[in-house]
C-alpha cells in the first residue's frame, strides 16, 4: 500500500533515503526506468526509496509565455495508482506555488532533501531540472554531494526504436489519435479516470445504455475524438466496451467534450462510481448521422468489430 505524504511534518524515516524528484507526468517507460532503479537500490543498499513529485504540473502555476500550454497525461491521482501498481511505496506530493518555484537549488538540496529526507543518494532523468529558474541540474547535485554526503545516479533516456521516449511524444500521440504509438511508449494503456455521471438516458433508448464518465480535470490530455475500444476493471473484475470521446454531433451542436462508455457483459448501475477508463484501440472517428437509425447501425457494426478485438487483449 503506498504512503502519500503531504507535509514535512509527517516524515518519520528512522533510516537513509535514495530518492528521485520530478513531475512523472504519464509514468511512462523512461520513469518506470528510474522507479525500477530506485527500488533496487533501496533493497541492495538498504535505504528506503521515496518518490517525491510536483502538483500541479508547474506550467499550470508559472505559465510561461515561452511554453504551450500543459495538458496532464495523468491527473495527481492517476499517477498515484500507476506509481503504486509499480512497485512504489513511499511518495511525497511537493504543492507547487510560485513562492516554492523561487526555491534556490542549493537550500532546495540541503534544507528539503538531506534534512528532511535524509537523502542519502539521488537518482535523476537525463533532462531533469528543478529549483529557482531550473537552475539546478547534475552538475550542482555533484558539487554539493561530498560535503552533504549523498551520491548522483543520472538515468540515460530510454530510447526505443531509435525514439527518445518523453510526456511530449506521448500527447501528440494520442491527439493524432495514434494509440497504439501512445500505449507503446506508456507501457501500459492511457486511462482516463473519473466519476459516472447521471446522463440524459438517450443511450437506453438505442439499447445501449452507457456510463457517463465526468472528465473533472480540464488540463486532462484528451485522444483525439472518435470511437475507441476499452476496458475498466470494476469490482476486480475486467469489463470490455467501446466508447465515444465526443461532441455527440447527431444530438448536440455544442463543444463540450462527453465520454460515453457501453460495456459488453455488464449489469450493474455505475451511477456515482469511480472508474477508470483504458483506451485500448482506436476504432473510427466520431460523425453526425443524418437519422438515429443510421446510428443504430453503425453502433452494432462497431460493438461487432470491439467484440473480435476482445481475444486480441
Amino acid at each position: 500500500m503506498i504512503k502519500v505524504y503531504k507535509n514535512f511534518n509527517d516524515l518519520n524515516f528512522e533510516k537513509g533515503t535514495v530518492l528521485t524528484v520530478g513531475t512523472f507526468d504519464g509514468v511512462h517507460k523512461g520513469h518506470q526506468i528510474i522507479l525500477s532503479r530506485l527500488l533496487e537500490i533501496g533493497k541492495e543498499e538498504n535505504l528506503i526509496p521515496i518518490v517525491l513529485t510536483i502538483d500541479p504540473h508547474p506550467q499550470l502555476v508559472l505559465k510561461r509565455p515561452d511554453r504551450n500550454p500543459i495538458k496532464l497525461l495523468t491527473t495527481i491521482e492517476e499517477r498515484i495508482i500507476i506509481l503504486e501498481k509499480f512497485g512504489i511505496e513511499n511518495l511525497y506530493i511537493i504543492p507547487f506555488t510560485y513562492e516554492f518555484s523561487q526555491t534556490p537549488p542549493e537550500v532546495f538540496i540541503k534544507d528539503y532533501l538531506v534534512e528532511k529526507f535524509l537523502m542519502k543518494k539521488i537518482l535523476i532523468g537525463h533532462d531533469h531540472m528543478f529549483g529557482r529558474n531550473r537552475e539546478g541540474n547534475k552538475d550542482l547535485l555533484s558539487q554539493l554531494s561530498s560535503s552533504l554526503k549523498f551520491e548522483v545516479e543520472k538515468i540515460d533516456a530510454f530510447i526505443e526504436n531509435e525514439t527518445t521516449i518523453s510526456s511530449t511524444k506521448i500527447r501528440t500521440a494520442l491527439m493524432n489519435k495514434d494509440l497504439d504509438s501512445a500505449n507503446k511508449m506508456l507501457g501500459y494503456n492511457y486511462l482516463i479516470s473519473g466519476v459516472v455521471d447521471k446522463g440524459e438516458g438517450r443511450g437506453r433508448t438505442l439499447g445501449y445504455p452507457t456510463a457517463n464518465v465526468r472528465i473533472e480535470n480540464a488540463n486532462k490530455q484528451l485522444p483525439g475524438v472518435g470511437v475507441y475500444f476499452v476496458s475498466s476493471e470494476i469490482h476486480g473484475k475486467t469489463y470490455f466496451g467501446m466508447a465515444n470521446l465526443g461532441t455527440r454531433p447527431t444530438f448536440s451542436n455544442n463543444n463540450r467534450i462527453f465520454l460515453e462508455v457501453f460495456y459488453f457483459d455488464l449489469n450493474m448501475d455505475l451511477y456515482n462510481s469511480d472508474i477508470s477508463v483504458s483506451f485500448l484501440k482506436f476504432v473510427r472517428d466520431e460523425k453526425k448521422f443524418s437519422t438515429v437509425g443510421e446510428l443504430i447501425n453503425q453502433i452494432k457494426s462497431d460493438e461487432l468489430y470491439c467484440q473480435g478485438l476482445i481475444k486480441k487483449f
